[in-house]
């Protein structure tokens, strides 16, 4: 019954409609990067090589290097690809873990496609080390969004926890009150039922009438 509750939950449709839509457009966002020609993309990646340069030397630290960038733009995008599909997945069933291998397989054929794609684009190259560079960015936004959901469950828990010991504090707290009324009540005293409060009304009209 909670299962059928579940699937009709508007915010779980809509959060299975956010995420299907956030991993299609990561991995479009993707494959859209691995269609730009040499010189285009190139010019990007100087572009964010200046810009993080100029920021590592105000804190002291060394340049990187063009071919750094890509590398580490790699890992990125597809960091958010396996945080993304892993989150996707839990949407969609309760046992993610038992199905952890749907966003490794999807993560690495992404991978395999993308650099497939390079290899017809003018002024690209396909290289197997960027497939492991990738899968690896697969894994690690994988590992960030199990503690995410860690996180979360342990959040909900605590507080359906003190919401239940709320619950019992004060169910407790009404047994006491209903033991306390009760030990007031003087001894052999009883709450007179139907008949007797009846009769006990009629004798007095009767004593009214006299």
């Amino acid at each position: 019954m909670s299962n059928e509750t579940e699937k009709t939950s508007p915010w779980l449709i809509a959060f299975r409609v956010i995420f299907t839509i956030a991993v299609a457009g990561c991995i479009l966002f993707i494959f859209s990067n691995s269609l730009e020609i040499g010189p285009e993309s190139s010019a990007r990646s100087q572009a964010v090589m200046r810009y993080m340069n100029a920021i590592l030397d105000r804190i002291g630290l060394g340049p990187v290097s063009e071919h750094t960038i890509r590398k580490l733009a790699h890992f990125a995008e597809y960091c958010l690809e396996g945080l993304l599909l892993t989150l996707c997945l839990r949407v969609y069933t309760r046992r993610f873990v038992r199905h952890i291998s749907w966003p490794l397989l999807g993560g690495l054929l992404t991978a395999v496609t993308d650099e497939t794609i390079q290899r017809y684009v003018a002024g690209r190259s396909s290289q197997v080390t960027d497939v492991w560079i990738d899968f690896a960015g697969v894994v690690a936004g994988m590992l960030v969004s199990l503690v995410l959901l860690l996180i979360v469950r342990a959040v909900t828990s605590f507080y359906s926890i003190k919401k239940e010991n709320r619950r019992l504090r004060q169910e407790r707290d009404e047994l006491r009150r209903r033991q306390a009324r009760i030990r007031r009540q003087p001894a052999g005293h009883d709450a007179p039922d139907a008949a007797g409060a009846e009769t006990d009304y009629e004798l007095e009209e009767g004593e009214e009438y006299q």
